[in-house]
């Protein structure tokens, strides 16, 4: 089993910054790769970005890309999600997720066996 750990969500104006973190425990050697995911009121689940564990390749969808960076600490079993040029089309719960093998890829849902519990980030126009 894997447990995941979300933290660093709350408030902030537009144009503003977060950063957001997710540590993992428990077997995590078994990690192919982490991801972020986000899901607004009345909206489903949608990728924001992941990372391969073993050689870092990133990957973002077209929404966040070079706003958002996602980034690693091997050492600490970490994954990190620094959120620049918020906006409020951002505002989402942001869900961090893990999966054990390449599964259908980095974007769908089904890819990930593991998820964190979630952290509200707000943004205000």
């Amino acid at each position: 089993q894997v447990q995941l750990v979300e933290s660093g969500g709350g408030l902030v104006q537009a144009g503003g910054s977060l950063r957001l973190s997710c540590a993992a425990s428990g077997r995590t050697f078994t990690t192919y790769r982490m991801g972020w995911f986000r899901q607004a009121p009345g909206k489903e689940r949608e990728f924001v970005a992941a990372i391969t564990w073993s050689d870092s390749r990133t990957y973002y969808a077209d929404s966040v890309k070079g706003r958002f960076t996602i980034s690693r600490d091997n050492a600490k079993n970490t994954v990190f999600l620094q959120m620049n040029s918020l906006k409020p089309e951002d505002m989402a719960v942001y869900y961090c997720a893990l999966g054990v093998g390449p599964g259908m890829g980095y974007a769908p849902i089904r890819s990930y066996s593991y998820w964190g519990q979630g952290t509200q980030v707000t943004v205000s126009s």
